[in-house]
C-alpha cells in the first residue's frame, strides 16, 4: 500500500538519517492523553506531535472545532522536528489512523512526498512484542524545508455549499450513522449532516483494528467512482482524513473540506438534515 509502512520496513530503517518518525498519538476527549503516553513509552527516535498545539490553528467563529494551523507555524513545528526536504516521515499513533491521518494529510498539503503511515500504530507495534522506550531524543532543528502549499486538497464552506445541487460532486460524511442521521449528537449544538452527503463512517475501514485489503476499498468506494469530483468531511477535518487516506490508496483523488461538519453549523442560514 502507497502511503503505509509495515512494522518490518521500520525496523530495517530505523538507523536512515533522513528517517524521522512522528508519533501522533491523541484523544478528542483528552488532549494531554497523546503526549502522556509518549513520555511513558514510544518508538526509538520518535518525536511528539500534538493535535492541539500543532495540528490545530487557533478558534473562531468559523472553521470548526479543528481549524487548520497557520502553514507557516505548522512548518516552523517541522523545521523543530528535523524534517528537511528529504525526509522520508513515518508517523504512528495508536492504530486506528485518525490522528496519524490528520497529520499525513497536513504534510501532504503542505508538499511533502515521502509521508507514510505505520501499519497498525503502536498498538501494533507492542502486540508484536517490538521494543519501545522512554528517552526522548531532541532532534537537530532543520533549516532546509520548503513549504509547497497543494490548494487542490481542500475546499471552503461556499465550495461545498454549491456543491450540494450537483449531481456530479460526491459529499462523503466520514462520522458513524447515528451522528450522520441526527439520532446522536454528543459534541455539536445541531444534529444532522449537509444536504445530499452521502455517509461511508471511517470507523468501517479499521473495523476490529484490521484495514480492508485493496479490493474490499475497491468495493467499498465503489458508488463513489460514477461522480466528477469527491468532497470529504467529518466532523472537524480529523476522523475525515481516514476516508481521504483510503481513497487515495485506490486511485480516488478527494477533497477535504477541514472545518467539517462543525464549520457548516456555524452559518446560520446552512441547511441541516436529519433522517426520518
Amino acid at each position: 500500500m502507497k502511503n503505509f509502512v509495515s512494522q518490518e520496513w521500520l525496523l530495517n530503517n530505523l538507523s536512515k538519517d533522513n528517517l524521522v518518525i512522528l508519533d501522533a498519538r491523541g484523544g478528542l476527549n483528552d488532549p494531554e492523553y497523546g503526549f502522556k503516553e509518549y513520555q511513558k513509552y514510544h518508538i526509538k527516535g520518535a518525536q511528539f506531535v500534538s493535535l492541539k498545539k500543532t495540528m490545530t490553528g487557533k478558534l473562531g467563529t468559523y472553521g470548526g472545532r479543528h481549524p487548520l494551523p497557520d502553514m507557516e507555524d505548522f512548518a516552523e513545528a517541522m523545521k523543530k522536528l528535523g524534517i528537511k526536504d528529504n525526509s522520508i516521515i513515518t508517523i504512528y499513533d495508536d492504530g486506528d489512523y485518525a490522528m496519524a491521518g490528520r497529520l499525513w494529510w497536513l504534510l501532504k498539503y503542505f508538499g511533502k512526498d515521502n509521508v507514510f503511515i505505520l501499519e497498525q500504530g503502536m498498538k501494533g507495534w507492542l502486540n508484536s512484542g517490538l521494543k519501545v522506550t522512554e528517552e526522548i531524543i531532541k532532534p537537530k532543528e532543520s533549516d532546509s524545508l520548503s513549504l509547497n502549499i497543494d490548494k487542490s486538497m481542500v475546499v471552503d464552506m461556499d465550495y461545498v455549499k454549491a456543491a450540494t445541487s450537483s449531481d456530479k460532486i460526491a459529499i462523503v460524511d466520514s462520522r458513524a450513522y447515528e451522528r450522520y442521521s441526527g439520532q446522536e449528537e454528543p459534541l455539536d449544538k445541531i444534529p444532522g449532516h449537509i444536504p445530499n452527503a452521502l455517509n461511508f463512517p471511517w470507523m468501517n475501514l479499521v473495523a476490529g483494528g484490521k484495514m480492508m485489503s485493496m479490493e474490499e476499498l475497491k468495493d467499498y468506494f465503489e458508488p463513489l467512482k460514477r461522480y466528477d469530483e469527491i468532497i470529504v468531511y467529518c466532523g472537524s477535518g480529523i476522523t475525515g482524513t481516514v476516508n481521504v487516506l483510503f481513497m487515495d490508496e485506490i486511485g480516488l483523488s478527494p477533497k477535504l473540506y477541514p472545518g467539517g461538519y462543525s464549520d457548516w453549523i456555524s452559518y446560520d442560514d446552512n441547511v441541516v438534515i436529519k433522517e426520518k
